[in-house]
């Protein structure tokens, strides 16, 4: 307001008077004052405004188009005012990165972090207490998060919840699944935001350890599509110390707010400053294929704390693991319940003669991986206590270091040495996060001494302590001790049912897997849907990669087990296609040493395939549909296709134009027979070797719930 127009309106008060209209004006121009950034290209513009209160806002445009409507930000507190309004502005920053990192493993050999940053600090008149929301906008998206500075007013708080918004500008296609504090093992759903209530009850399966809270919460990542074609997905980056988020959804006003994992006690978030919560990511585009493009979480998250990272290291393993899935052969010695590790003697009980973990067996997996080029052998059900394992809420339910007497570390781990294999360890907590930790540095020495050097983790049933969540503050900082432990001990880590990931790979790069949603495994508990593995790397997968453990060859469940009728709900070349799309650092080879024998010639391109990567293109893409990419190996001038499509089937069409011009390479295509169906008729393959060049153009039929995967050489 200019100075002139202000004095013709004071004049006609007293002085009295005039000082409160002053301050009335100045606050409303404070308040009212608007900071915006923009990404590099610009096309993406942040806007962050204090409305008249004092409350903190933020917008966000994508080439002019809406993404995220006026939304508030804030955290309500439980023992103190809350830092949701009464702010002003006390200063703001902003600067601009640009440059580019390798990961020690990854979809791509070298990743660009750019982006325009805006800082805003907010000062608290009434509590004296600050506040700094930094936001940054990347050509991609948005990430901002909450700092809390050291300070006398402001020292040691509890979250009672984070009230961060995300204002959609309508009622967007979602691929969602139910909010719940214990599990991601749900089936996707496919809807408008408008119809999540609806279908919330029939999404809400059960599982081992669930706790699902509302009739309209949802989990990140989140994926949407508006009505106008712009693709957004919700999730966020550097999960470290605090509650994992997930979406509550006001279905009127289709507005999102965060809903943290509580504790034990019902708390959000036990927090001392100086302190950052994690980021909150926005990824934007009116593409698809740029959303799984997208390296904006890994960006938000710090590089890697490692000097050395030699020991890092991509698998490709085999294991003994489906067959128990199954049902065919199982985790315990013994039939035998109610034991006590403390007092039972193996040597004296009866075993069952169904132990899949015995020393000729998993000689035939070391045999079988030496002979066709596999870095290692998972062994689960190795160790005593899998009698009455789960559903017990025990304390001491495993030990990690003690075999079954039909497992001799010593001469196992001897005899894959002599193969040039290892074994991963396997380390199944049921959920025992103390008894976990009060045994970890034996378990980590007890792998360093026999020649262990990944484990998979699980965390299967109720977290013992009774009355915490999988994903609350003090379970989420057990997660993240195990992977600095086992960094000490230079031990790769696979969690299983923990925390979905968000980036952390690239500050920890020995966590080389994740599952955090419904794997292969799910394909014998009555299936996963056909569309599932379509959803999947737009969703879980932007946080970080996924122990997917695909490869199934006999899609028939009951081959194994006649009492179990479940099936793969994928064709055989699907199976090898996710390879390509279900991007991991750890792949396994997950059926049968005797279902490959009898496919050698389909179990090639699982031998081929690699399982790092100096550069990925996103061929053709659609959430819920299909997926195509094309990846080329580290270090060599192989290139690797893979196509997933729905229950729909379709035709695929791509173009080869990522490969160098001039050069001409032998294609060797895994497809779909004509009458391949996932239910039908899904063993129906066919192979057939072509030459490419750059210039060649593929039409490719993609059978219902069905794909195809090429070796490019």
């Amino acid at each position: 307001m200019k100075h002139s127009s202000f004095s013709l309106l004071a004049i006609s008060f007293g002085r009295a008077s005039r000082t409160v209209l002053f301050l009335g004006l100045c606050l409303l121009w404070q308040t009212t004052q608007a900071q915006s950034v923009k990404s590099p290209n610009g096309q993406l513009t942040l806007t962050f405004a204090l409305q008249a209160d004092g409350v903190p806002t933020y917008q966000l445009t994508y080439k002019g188009r809406p993404v995220l409507k006026t939304s508030t930000l804030g955290l309500e507190l439980k023992t103190a005012p809350s830092l949701t309004n009464g702010f002003a502005v006390a200063g703001t920053k902003t600067a601009t990165f640009n440059d580019t990192w390798q990961p020690v493993w990854g979809e791509v050999k070298t990743i660009r972090n750019h982006y325009n940053e805006l800082a805003v600090t907010l000062t608290q008149a009434t509590s004296s207490r600050t506040m700094l929301v930094r936001f940054r906008v990347f050509d991609d998206g948005l990430g901002f998060r909450y700092e809390f500075p050291r300070q006398p007013k402001l020292d040691y708080f509890t979250i009672k919840e984070e009230r961060t918004q995300f204002a959609l500008a309508g009622d967007h296609k979602a691929f969602w699944l139910p909010g719940d504090y214990d599990t991601q093992e749900y089936s996707t759903v496919t809807s408008n935001l408008s119809e999540i209530r609806g279908k919330m009850k029939a999404a809400t399966t059960p599982n081992a350890s669930q706790t699902p809270f509302s009739a309209t919460g949802v989990q990140t990542p989140l994926m949407l599509k508006s009505k106008d074609g712009l693709y957004i997905n919700i999730h966020e980056a550097a999960l470290i110390d605090y509650s994992a988020m997930h979406l509550e959804l006001d279905d009127k006003n289709f507005v999102l707010e965060s809903h943290l994992t509580p504790d034990a006690v019902g708390d959000k978030g036990l927090i001392q400053t100086p302190a950052n919560s994690p980021w909150r990511t926005v990824i934007v585009s009116d593409k698809a294929g740029d959303i799984l493009d997208s390296k904006l979480v890994l960006n938000l998250n710090e590089p890697t704390k490692f000097k050395d990272t030699s020991w890092i290291k991509p698998v490709k393993y085999v294991g003994v693991w489906w067959e128990m899935i199954t049902g065919k052969s199982t985790w315990s010695y013994t039939n035998q319940e109610n034991i006590k590790l403390d007092s039972i003697d193996y040597s004296k009980v009866k075993p069952n003669g169904t132990h899949g973990a015995n020393n000729a067996h998993v000689k035939e997996y070391i045999d079988f991986a030496a002979k066709h080029g596999f870095d290692a052998v998972l062994v689960e059900g190795w160790n005593t206590g899998w009698e009455d394992w789960f559903g017990k809420h025990k304390d001491y339910v495993f030990d990690f270091v003690t075999p079954y007497p039909d497992f001799d570390v010593v001469e196992l781990n001897r005899y894959a040495a002599s193969k040039n294999v290892k074994i991963i360890m396997h380390h199944e907590t049921s959920g025992s996060v103390r008894n976990y930790e009060r045994h970890l540095d034996s378990a980590f020495q007890f792998m360093n001494k026999y020649g262990y050097n990944a484990v998979k983790t699980g965390y299967v049933g109720d977290i013992v302590p009774l009355g915490h969540h999988h994903y609350d503050q003090w379970v989420n900082n057990h997660y993240q001790y195990v992977l600095e432990k086992a960094a000490e001990h230079k031990i790769m880590v696979n969690g299983h049912e923990a925390v979905r990931p968000t980036g952390l790979a690239r500050t920890y790069p020995n966590l080389i897997g994740n599952e955090a949603a419904r794997g292969t495994e799910y394909e014998a508990f009555g299936g996963n849907n056909a569309d599932h593995t379509t959803i999947l790397p737009f969703t879980r997968l932007i946080g970080g990669p996924m122990d997917y453990t695909p490869g199934i060859f006999q899609t028939k469940v009951s081959a194994y087990n006649p009492q179990n009728t479940s099936f793969v709900h994928s064709t055989l070349a699907r199976q090898l296609a996710l390879y390509v799309t279900m991007y991991s650092p750890l792949q396994m080879a997950a059926d049968l040493p005797e279902t490959y024998n009898k496919h050698l010639d389909a179990f090639q391109f699982i031998k081929d395939v690699a399982v790092d990567w100096d550069d990925t293109k996103v061929l053709e893409a659609e959430p819920g549909d299909y997926i195509t990419y094309a990846r080329k190996a580290k270090g060599q001038d192989k290139w690797f296709v893979g196509s997933t499509c729905d229950e729909q089937g379709r035709t695929s069409k791509i173009n080869l134009n990522f490969l160098p011009a001039g050069k001409k390479y032998t294609a060797t295509i895994y497809a779909d027979a004509k009458d391949a169906h996932y239910e039908k008729n899904p063993q129906a393959y066919q192979i057939r070797k072509v030459s490419v060049t750059s210039k060649t153009k593929l039409s490719q039929l993609c059978a219902p719930g069905g794909g195809y995967a090429i070796s490019i050489m």
